[in-house]
């Protein structure tokens, strides 16, 4: 689709060099899911998180996580008005479309779970009244590097709320040097014009749900899930939603190449962001690169 590839293009003159990255990220918008920026800070990834929202023209609001934070404060508060008599529901910032939880992991275990219901329901239950969410509605979550100081990691059932993680990284010294002389990611983002309106998108993501997956594929997505719970690895291999999630993903992955039908490099592409971060090695350590294992290990049955 040309809106799509425009999107893409628009989002790549400000988020420079990153360009799997920038598909990534769109696809989990596509797929709708939520995704999760792990990296150090100053890579880029709060300017990713706002670019994607004016390219698309959605409602944006940011949410500095720190140590001292209330789910209130995220959610929001009754306030009681004196004169009517009755409370009124002061809202919390997860009441945008595009929701960015910089650096996620510098909250307690008790903030970070009050985003739990909004990631997976798109609706909040406050004072025993459940609210929906705006449509579309999209966390990008920041994390800083797990051993830098103040940080809470995430739980599992947190990270599983995310369709992607992926990872910035440093820009290579060419695109770095552009970077430098231009002035900067932030100075190039106020001159960016929405591509899409919400409704755009909106149909955009319809479409990626009729996007075609054939028996064979499906049995191929199957294959990978039960290899990472029989291999022995890894301490619980992958549930059923993260099947359901890696297939959405691959959709989104295959709309964006202007196909209608999923193919198993649809599925290769976005089995590292969708998979690693929900699967733990037996040894404790994380699971970086078992993608990579579970694509080697099964083989594809065309």
């Amino acid at each position: 689709m040309q809106l799509l590839e425009q999107s893409l293009e628009r989002v790549g003159r400000v988020v420079l060099g990153k360009e799997e990255q920038i598909r990534l990220a769109v696809a989990c918008l596509l797929a709708r899911g939520h995704l999760l920026i792990e990296d150090l800070p100053g890579i880029g990834k709060t300017t990713l998180a706002y670019t994607l929202a004016r390219v698309f023209s959605l409602e944006y609001r940011r949410v500095q996580f720190t140590s001292d934070m209330l789910p209130t404060d995220i959610l929001g508060v009754s306030v009681f008005d004196p004169e009517q008599k009755r409370f009124h529901l002061r809202k919390g910032p997860v009441f945008t479309q595009l929701l960015l939880a910089d650096e996620i992991n510098r909250a307690t275990p008790k903030t970070q779970s009050a985003l739990l219901e909004a990631m997976e329901e798109r609706q909040v239950t406050l004072d025993g009244l459940t609210r929906d969410l705006p449509e579309p509605f999209f966390v990008v979550a920041t994390q800083n590097p797990v051993t830098q100081t103040g940080t809470f990691a995430l739980p599992e059932s947190q990270l599983d709320r995310f369709l992607m993680r992926v990872s910035l990284g440093y820009p290579a010294p060419e695109v770095e040097l552009d970077l430098l002389a231009g002035g900067g990611e932030r100075s190039r983002t106020i001159s960016v014009e929405p591509v899409m309106d919400a409704g755009d998108l909106l149909q955009v993501m319809a479409r990626v749900e009729e996007v075609r997956a054939s028996r064979e594929l499906l049995d191929y997505v199957q294959r990978l899930l039960d290899y990472s719970r029989t291999c022995g690895r890894f301490a619980a291999g992958l549930s059923p939603r993260a099947g359901l999630g890696l297939l959405r993903a691959a959709r989104a992955w295959a709309l964006l190449a202007g196909r209608d039908y999923v193919i198993p490099e649809d599925v290769q592409a976005v089995a590292a962001p969708v998979c690693e971060h929900r699967l733990q090695a037996v040894s404790g350590a994380g699971a970086r690169g078992a993608a990579e294992e579970l694509l080697e290990a099964v083989a594809v049955v065309r």
